[in-house]
């Protein structure tokens, strides 16, 4: 069985692409349309230029990965109603990096963002994925509450983390795809573990 490029949109009517740097306006038009996470996470709506930094963004010098992704979804008109940036093999084989992940703010309360994150894992755990790792601001309660049903758990804080106009604390977390402890996980992934640096 062949493994598809993209996962499906598990909406009606919605297509999935990989947004590259011609998208750059398509994906700020989103950003300035939903700007909700930037005022809870930033404290401020997004930047003219969150776009750009969004499709130029690479994990911090000296993390080990092996691809990133930038997927969009639009709708039937072309306009993104979602969209989701992954990054593979993050410091250890086969864990992936929701790095962001944002339903159009209209979708909220539907079942959308539940139905795309599903599809979307199940398509990371075809491409070999073991474990999926994320950060979720405190205080972003929707944000908590939608990805501890998820199923992930938090491994570790981190605090002063500066984003935006504000300092925030990240609630590490992750989640086994193929039924693995955690314990297995954070002796891949050392920096997870609650303590360090």
């Amino acid at each position: 069985m062949s493994i598809p490029l993209l996962p499906s949109a598990s909406l009606p009517h919605v297509r999935v692409f990989e947004l590259q740097a011609s998208d750059e306006d398509l994906l700020q038009r989103f950003y300035e349309r939903n700007p909700l996470y930037f005022e809870q996470v930033h404290g401020v709506p997004p930047r003219p230029d969150e776009a750009r930094e969004e499709i130029r963004d690479l994990p911090p010098e000296g993390w080990s990965f092996s691809g990133k992704r930038l997927l969009g979804y639009a709708d039937a008109e072309g306009e993104l109603v979602a969209m989701a940036s992954l990054v593979s093999d993050l410091m250890a084989p086969r864990v992936w990096l929701v790095g962001l992940f944002i339903v159009a703010t209209s979708l909220h309360g539907s079942p959308a963002a539940r139905e795309i994150y599903a599809e979307l894992e199940r398509w990371m755990q075809r491409r070999g994925a073991a474990w999926v790792r994320l950060g979720v601001v405190v205080g972003n309660q929707r944000a908590e509450r939608f990805w501890e049903r998820q199923g992930f758990a938090e491994v570790r804080r981190r605090d002063g983390i500066p984003m935006g106009e504000r300092v925030n604390s990240l609630r590490v977390m992750v989640k086994p795809l193929n039924g693995g402890q955690l314990d297995d996980y954070l002796a891949m992934v050392p920096r997870d573990r609650p303590g360090e640096a």
